[in-house]
């Protein structure tokens, strides 16, 4: 079963949710990279999602999120990711609004200067987390260190809760049926936006969606959104860390976005062919910026005058634009990008921000 724009909005209403950003988020035409490309390149812009400067996908998962938070009476919120996580410093600014004090675990994946923060490290301390950062241990893996903050963090959560504070727990990502649903809601949106072009006279019908994709739980809510609604697009989710087996992580994509309707309660719809993942473009590692991606990151900037940043959405936009050159999206195509945010990246360690000029 699938269900009308007006009928899908009123079944998420139902979830507690905190109003965190301005939307709908803009959709416009890339007019030079359209006809350079030979497709129908449309972009809409989630790194635009706000209130504070700094937008990206994490603020639509955040709305369900904090209030969920905010409905178990949370004081603190206590979440994990890479020193550069853009998913913490949006953690962080949702939780300072929501007057929840925020708690970060944070991976090193490269070394920052704590007596010079920069990038989102820097907006962290501003917005006034609580950050404690994960060294790999020598003989240690970036994955490792993950790892092990995952249980030290786990175990500060125990600790805020035996004492009586209310602590909630925000996987890395905000990859959870919650935070999935703020992506169920954006495909809502982007069916409105698209009812409403048309209504204009704009031909605009998505054949191809392109995103790219970490943890999984954008990719569960878009996928999930498609199938509420019954949008005929196909959904490419552009892997950001090397995988050679996708199998698990598109179970783990199902489960979320299965997860997201049952919360609206609504039977699960997504299954595992749904789901076209493409590990080919994350180059060597998480947050090590590939040569393909700094081109995606020149062309659009130089075309355009949009961003997208080494360590999500460039590599994304790279496997898009290989996947236009290479004849796996036919010529005059209707394709949209989602631009998920990230580009406070331009601002931090050099390790991450590759070879741009």
């Amino acid at each position: 079963m699938t269900y009308t724009k007006t009928e899908a909005e009123k079944l998420i209403a139902k979830i507690p949710r905190t109003q965190l950003g301005f939307f709908p988020t803009p959709l416009h035409r890339l007019d030079r990279l359209s006809e350079e490309l030979g497709v129908n390149l449309w972009i809409k812009r989630d790194d635009f999602t706000g209130s504070n400067l700094f937008g990206g996908n994490k603020t639509r998962k955040l709305e369900f999120l904090m209030g969920h938070a905010k409905e178990l009476g949370a004081e603190y919120v206590i979440t994990y990711g890479a020193t550069q996580s853009n998913h913490v410093m949006q953690t962080v600014w949702s939780a300072a609004k929501n007057g929840i004090k925020p708690i970060a675990y944070l991976a090193a994946m490269v070394t920052p200067d704590m007596d010079d923060l920069k990038g989102n490290m820097l907006l962290d301390k501003i917005y006034g987390a609580e950050l404690q950062v994960i060294y790999p241990e020598e003989g240690e893996s970036f994955e490792d260190a993950e790892r092990r903050s995952f249980v030290v963090g786990a175990e500060h959560a125990d600790r805020l809760n035996s004492e009586g504070h209310v602590c909630y727990d925000i996987p890395m990502g905000g990859a959870n049926e919650h935070g999935s649903l703020g992506y169920v809601n954006a495909m809502v949106e982007l069916q409105g936006q698209l009812e409403q072009l048309a209504a204009e006279g704009t031909e605009f019908n998505p054949q191809y969606l392109y995103h790219a994709t970490g943890s999984g739980g954008t990719m569960g809510g878009i996928v999930a959104g498609k199938k509420l609604l019954g949008m005929d697009m196909e959904i490419h989710s552009m892997l950001t860390i090397p995988m050679e087996d996708t199998g698990d992580y598109i179970e783990n994509g199902m489960n979320l976005a299965n997860g997201a309707l049952g919360l609206i309660g609504v039977e699960a719809l997504a299954e595992t062919d749904d789901f076209i993942v493409d590990a080919s473009h994350a180059g060597e590692a998480y947050e090590v910026p590939s040569d393909e991606g700094s081109e995606a990151i020149r062309m659009l900037a130089r075309k355009e005058g949009i961003l997208v940043d080494p360590v999500y959405t460039g590599k994304a936009f790279a496997g898009l634009i290989a996947d236009i050159r290479e004849g796996r999206i036919e010529q005059g195509a209707d394709v949209l990008f989602l631009h998920t945010g990230g580009t406070t990246v331009f601002f931090a360690e050099k390790e991450i921000l590759g070879d741009i000029f």
